[in-house]
Order: structure tokens, then C-alpha cells, then sequence
């Protein structure tokens, strides 16, 4: 009973951080490229982990670390450029949206890729979910043509990404403790993310100085250390302490933090995208309510 509690609570708390996120990834951008974004982000994640649980690395077996390096690209590096780019384009409440499609892309990989059994309630999820994406793409597109809706296939890329991480996570490390596995991936992150930042310009004397610079860097520091940081610790308990769908489902009530943020920040939002929007958390809820 305190484990099903608690699953819950580390689900909320995730919902009200990622659910934030999007905005933070817009503001940003204000004064960084994606590429700058997506590298300080792992950097500071990063620097973090390693000030509260540098020690949890000696935890790791040798035979553990081509998953972790797979879990480290696929969980975190990866995405957080794809959603860099894909914000430059699309607003932070649409992005929220078709991110979560996530449980339904972790459902057919696991299929897939990991030999997880598909019902017939699950695949009807899937088609449900996968048409009200679409449709929330075309209403986007219609109504705001000055964005480029392709970019929301971004998006989607990265959801295939934490679908194939939630289920490495459930499948390979759950002998090793949540710390240690969010330590041991940004460990691996941090060179590629310094040689990103070295080609991004970011260290050019006009870049440092610019105001706009240090105003985003407060946004992106807020979100490396709640929302990559201590987000990916308690991401991975929930991973562990429930089921791959269960814990991707943390999507279901991030779009609602993160339209709130949207329709704050002046974010344009239709009504046949609310509906769509409904489609598609229905089609989480099909392919998830036996879980």
C-alpha cells in the first residue's frame, strides 16, 4: 500500500516539473540556440547530480554501462536538443501534448523491441492516440501558419527516445539504485555536451556579455536541476517501483501544466485542438487502464 502511494507522489511531483519545463525551454531560447540549450542543460544536470551523488558510481558493475550510455542518450542528451529545435517552431503547450504520446510509443516498442504482450484494449489505445496526434498537428498548423508544424515530428522523435529508455530502465538496471543510474548517464554526457558547447559559439566574448544570455541561463539552470536533475532520480524510482506504461504515463497531466504555462505566456489554442487533445490522452487511457 505505501509503495502504490508513493508511486503516485513521485507521479504528481514529475507532472508539476516536466509540466513546467516547456516553458522554461521556451524562455530559454530567448537567448540561446537549441544547441546552446541542449548542451548547458546537461551540463548543469550534470554538475548537480555529481555535488549530491558522485558517490553512488562505485554501485555500478562494468557489464552496466552500455546501458547506461544507451539510457543516457536516449533519456536525456537526445531529447533535449530535439525539444530545443522543436520549440523554436511550435508553442511549449502543443509540444507538452505530443509528448504525450510517450506511453504510447513505450507500448509498441515494447511489443517491438522487448517482447511486452499487446492486448486488443492497447492497440485500440495506440490508433486512437496516434489520430488525435495528427489531428492536433493539422489544427496547429491551420491555425498558426507562421509555425512549422513539421518540427512537431521532433517531438515525437523524442518520445520514441523515452520510450526506448523507460523500458532499458525496467528491462536491464533494476538492480542499480536510481541515484546511481542518473549519475552514471550524465557522467557519460558531459564530454559530448562540452563539444557541442564548443561548436555552438557560446564562448565568444559578445555571446557572455549579452543580457538576454544571463537571463537564460537562470531559466536553464532551473530547468537542469529540477527538471533534469531531480526529475531523472525520481523518474527512475518510478520506472522501478511500477511498470514501463505506468511510468510514462506521468504524460497524461504534464500538457495540463504546461497549457496553463502557454495560455499565461499568450500561447494561441484552439477548440478542435482541445478536442484532439482529449483524443489522445483517451488513447493513453485505453492502452493503459489494465495496467
Amino acid at each position: 500500500m505505501q509503495n502504490i502511494k508513493l508511486k503516485w507522489l513521485y507521479l504528481g511531483i514529475l507532472s508539476l516539473v516536466w509540466g513546467s519545463s516547456f516553458i522554461l525551454i521556451k524562455k530559454s531560447l530567448i537567448g540561446l540556440t537549441p544547441m546552446q540549450l541542449g548542451a548547458l542543460r546537461t551540463l548543469f544536470a550534470a554538475l548537480f547530480l555529481f555535488l549530491i551523488g558522485f558517490k553512488s558510481l562505485k554501485t555500478i558493475q562494468a557489464s552496466d554501462w552500455k546501458w547506461i550510455a544507451v539510457s543516457a542518450f536516449a533519456g536525456s542528451f537526445i531529447p533535449a536538443f530535439l525539444f530545443a529545435f522543436a520549440e523554436t517552431e511550435i508553442d511549449s503547450g502543443i509540444a507538452s501534448i505530443l509528448n504525450s504520446t510517450t506511453p504510447l510509443v513505450t507500448l509498441i516498442l515494447g511489443v517491438l523491441i522487448f517482447s511486452v504482450r499487446f492486448n486488443k484494449n492497447q492497440f485500440i489505445g495506440v490508433i486512437v492516440g496516434l489520430v488525435g496526434c495528427l489531428a492536433l498537428i493539422l489544427e496547429g498548423a491551420s491555425i498558426n501558419p507562421d509555425q512549422n508544424y513539421w518540427y512537431a515530428l521532433l517531438v515525437l522523435c523524442a518520445s520514441c527516445c523515452y520510450a526506448v529508455n523507460v523500458n532499458i530502465i525496467k528491462r536491464y538496471m533494476q538492480h542499480i539504485s536510481p541515484m546511481a543510474i542518473a549519475n552514471g548517464n550524465f557522467i557519460i554526457l558531459v564530454i559530448p555536451a562540452l563539444i557541442v558547447l564548443g561548436f555552438s559559439d557560446f564562448f565568444k566574448t559578445e555571446i557572455i556579455t549579452d543580457p538576454k544570455i544571463h537571463t537564460s541561463l537562470m531559466y536553464v539552470s532551473v530547468l537542469a536541476v529540477v527538471g533534469t536533475g531531480i526529475a531523472k532520480v525520481l523518474f527512475n524510482k518510478l520506472v522501478q517501483m511500477s511498470t514501463p506504461v505506468f511510468a510514462s504515463s506521468v504524460t497524461y497531466t504534464i500538457p495540463i501544466v504546461a497549457l496553463l504555462w502557454g495560455v499565461m505566456d499568450n500561447e494561441r489554442f484552439s477548440f478542435y485542438q482541445v478536442l484532439a487533445s482529449g483524443v489522445i490522452v483517451f488513447g493513453v487511457y485505453l492502452a493503459n487502464r489494465n495496467k
